[in-house]
């Protein structure tokens, strides 16, 4: 059983006296959600390594990861260094290694991190292996898979590139497998192209595998994951391993493409009515681009939500009310453009929730998240975040 030890509150608070703008986690959506990928991902018989890109916070990440060491996965070596320190060991960091930070690897190693890196390039399988060699220490390292085009990554297909890799890697260092992700999946809609991408994530990855299980070398690590795919694989033959992080709280970007509902939203932003203009039809917020940050990741979606679709405080959405603009602490809140909605009356000092378009944009802006249930305005825990690289 995970410890599920909670920061205490220093004296009772509510939603109704709290300071804002502050961070809102909704306990009971968060793990309804991380139980729904788990139960996914044990029938499909892959292990879960969630990115804890998202969460930043050692009590989170203890209710999301299934055993209090991991597996995880991270994208800075501040997040790796945070939760080492808080007792995990079996780490990935998903993001391309370079040669200044070695010397932060090799310590966290050293410190009994089993921690894995990411390549794509001869170059950097060169600095891996001989900081390998000088320290008696072989590095593992996971060769990135570019399966559509969105980021880096070699070519599934390139096997003189992924060969050249692995035997630069290993003059010292190891190859543990290979890893991608489909990040193009956060511009599909709908059910079917999601698959689709998800089928292309997982023969990508698997196809990398063979060509270099084919050249004589071990890959035992065949790693996918983005929260798209991994709500909508239908299989994942030859995966060991899926990587997700946005899940355990989505957002308003998963919403607008169809992997979760407007109600699994964890994440929210408390925010205080401070103004009107009326003839202008706004309510002033005391939530703007600091606290809410400037994603707009909905932009491009069939429904902008602007900067964040807005709820009373206990989290019941208005309807087509939206944050539609932000200075730095001023956020400005109208019923969205084209909609036959009416504006609320909202008196000054009333409390609002603010669903955000990102969850990993949005929690960066905040140090801490104020833990509540669902239905209830007491603040029962609060979980510390922490930012830096």
């Amino acid at each position: 059983m995970l410890d599920e030890t909670m920061r205490s509150v220093s004296k009772a608070q509510s939603l109704k006296d709290i300071g804002t703008p502050c961070l809102l986690l909704d306990r009971d959506r968060m793990d309804r959600n991380v139980g729904r990928l788990r139960e996914r991902l044990d029938r499909l018989g892959v292990a879960l390594r969630p990115h804890l890109k998202t969460a930043k916070s050692v009590d989170a990440a203890q209710r999301v990861m299934t055993s209090p060491s991991g597996p995880a996965t991270v994208s800075t070596l501040k997040e790796a260094e945070q939760f080492a320190r808080a007792g995990v060991t079996d780490l990935i960091y998903a993001v391309g290694v370079s040669p200044d930070k070695i010397d932060r690897i090799l310590a966290l190693r050293a410190d009994g991190v089993d921690l894995a890196v990411t390549l794509d390039t001869v170059e950097q399988a060169w600095v891996v292996a001989e900081a390998s060699r000088r320290t008696g220490d072989p590095i593992p390292a996971l060769i990135e898979i570019d399966c559509d085009g969105h980021r880096s990554g070699v070519l599934p297909g390139d096997a003189a590139k992924l060969v050249g890799i692995a035997r630069a890697l290993e003059e010292g260092g190891r190859l543990r497998g290979v890893l991608t992700h489909a990040g193009a999946s956060y511009g599909a809609v709908g059910d079917a192209a999601l698959r689709a991408c998800a089928e292309v994530e997982r023969a990508s990855a698997v196809q990398a595998a063979t060509l270099l299980r084919d050249a004589g070398f071990a890959c035992p690590v065949v790693s996918v994951g983005s929260t798209p795919t991994a709500h909508f694989a239908e299989t994942l033959d030859g995966v060991t391993e899926v990587r997700a992080g946005v899940f355990v709280f989505f957002d308003l970007v998963m919403a607008g493409i169809g992997v979760c509902a407007i109600d699994d939203v964890a994440l929210s932003v408390l925010a205080t009515v401070i103004g009107h203009q009326r003839e202008k039809g706004w309510i002033l917020v005391d939530a703007g681009w600091m606290a809410m940050s400037r994603d707009r990741g909905t932009a491009k979606q069939k429904i902008d939500q602007g900067y964040g679709l807005v709820c009373d405080i206990d989290g019941k959405p208005f309807g087509d009310l939206i944050l539609s603009d932000a200075n730095q602490e001023h956020g400005i809140v109208t019923v969205r453009p084209g909609s036959n909605a009416r504006l609320p009356d909202l008196p000054i000092g009333t409390r609002v929730r603010i669903l955000p378009n990102h969850a990993c944009a949005t929690g960066a802006q905040h140090g801490a998240y104020q833990v509540v249930r669902s239905g209830s305005d007491a603040i029962e825990a609060v979980w510390p975040r922490f930012g830096g690289w």
